[in-house]
């Protein structure tokens, strides 16, 4: 089966075209693309998906499948846009004064 391997990091960009056995594993799939030794990547903080869904390394594969390893984060997302927003907080709204209606 034909399957795919796709890294993408500070250390550069890569995609691989693997060819294995029908009964290959995301795992199989990791190691016979090289990209961990390659790339120096450490293999125990790397996290893989199939099509942007993790999955597990005992995962079998299926005929097309891109496997991608994925980095871990950097910060925290939620906590980052928060600092973001303490940093640039939004102007305060105007008061609103109160119209009058017009009696007809």
């Amino acid at each position: 089966m034909k399957v795919e391997v796709a890294y993408a990091g500070p250390e550069g960009e890569a995609i691989v075209a693997l060819d294995l056995p029908a009964h290959a594993t995301l795992a199989d799939a990791v190691e016979r693309s090289q990209l961990v030794g390659r790339f120096r990547l450490d293999a125990g903080s790397l996290a893989c998906a199939i099509f942007g869904q993790r999955a597990a390394p005992g995962t079998p594969l299926r005929e097309g499948d891109r496997v991608e390893l994925l980095r871990p984060l950097r910060a925290d997302p939620k906590a980052a846009r928060r600092a973001r927003a303490a940093e640039n907080p939004l102007p305060r709204p105007r008061p609103r004064t109160k119209r009058r209606r017009k009696r007809e």
